[in-house]
């Protein structure tokens, strides 16, 4: 103000300012170690107020009433669940409370996982329903309209990442939240080159999941995508083992490792040996590297290749080769 005249809410701020710290030594709260508290939507101040003492975070009701009332704060709280450290004054516990300043959970989710096992984790980690999960994930028509194109599920579209979460949320929210990460992640300068490959958003993210579930080392994912690439080109089938091994885990429930020559003939729609081209959606949530590598490829020869026992593979130009190099794992396992 140009007469230097305070503000009616500044001076009240002011004034709670003083009044909390003539309180500090009487008001600050008796914990010894974090308190995890939780606020429901609608409490009134004095429930919270009452839930704060309980928990030892403030030491006096009436003063910390008095000092909400003096800076405006008792209709200002926000519901959640809060971590107080030990020793807080009642002003930062007050900061904390008309912030919002919730509780969160770091939820990570490696590479090449499938929604299953997405909400396994999720079970695991954030204590959240595997089923709920999983029936948010298998959700056709949110998947389609989060991401803005036509999809069967958001398989292959959670994208892994850590991610910052409030307590207490619930699947379809996970869900969202890791599917946007998928759309915040994209680059836009993808596109063109998306479409000089005459593939959809849906196709290459089908196309990376293969590439991530056969890489084990990070530089082979281009040379890998090539040989795919060669693949498609020449109207070979894929033969991909990962989506052999998606098929028998849809069918029951159970990840396969190891396949054997029998497995190579189980009838599904993403069997690759048995079907032409690509299958019918993603094997798993490919990261970003499998994705960049699976639009710009390595240009090789190659058409196969088999992995050796330190996790890196050999790639060959015929099949002649190929089974030399088989052989060749073979002796060294």
């Amino acid at each position: 103000m140009r007469d230097g005249r305070v503000p009616g809410s500044a001076h009240r701020r002011a004034g709670a300012r003083s009044l909390a710290l003539a309180l500090t030594l009487t008001a600050c709260g008796t914990t010894a170690s974090p308190e995890r508290v939780t606020l429901p939507p609608g409490a009134s101040f004095a429930a919270v107020t009452d839930t704060l003492a309980a928990h030892g975070i403030i030491g006096s009701r009436f003063w910390f009433t008095l000092l909400a009332r003096a800076r405006g704060a008792d209709r200002s709280v926000r519901a959640g669940i809060y971590e107080f450290a030990p020793g807080l004054s009642p002003w930062k516990v007050l900061d904390i409370l008309e912030a919002g300043d919730e509780v969160a959970t770091r939820f990570t989710v490696p590479e090449g996982l499938t929604i299953p096992e997405v909400a396994a984790l999720a079970e695991q980690k954030l204590g959240m329903p595997a089923d709920s999960v999983e029936a948010a994930a298998r959700d056709s028509v949110a998947a389609t309209e989060t991401l803005g194109f036509p999809v069967r599920s958001f398989e292959g579209f959670l994208r892994p990442e850590t991610y910052s979460l409030r307590l207490g949320t619930k699947a379809p929210e996970l869900v969202r939240v890791m599917a946007e990460g998928f759309k915040s992640a994209w680059k836009p300068a993808w596109d063109p080159r998306l479409e000089s490959l005459g593939w959809t958003k849906a196709q290459l993210v089908t196309f990376a999941s293969i590439v991530e579930g056969e890489a084990r080392v990070d530089d082979e994912r281009e040379t890998i995508a090539g040989v795919y690439h060669n693949r498609l080109r020449i109207g070979m089938a894929l033969q991909a083992d990962p989506t052999v091994q998606y098929a028998i885990f849809l069918a029951t429930g159970k990840r396969k490792p190891r396949l054997f020559t029998k497995d190579y003939q189980f009838p599904s729609p993403y069997n690759t040996y048995l079907n032409p081209g690509l299958p019918p959606g993603p094997v798993n949530s490919p990261g970003l590297r499998s994705i960049e590598a699976s639009l710009y490829p390595a240009k090789v020869p190659y058409l196969y290749f088999v992995a050796g026992p330190d996790g890196r593979h050999v790639f060959s130009r015929t099949y002649d080769e190929h089974l030399r190099a088989i052989a060749r794992v073979r002796q060294r396992r």
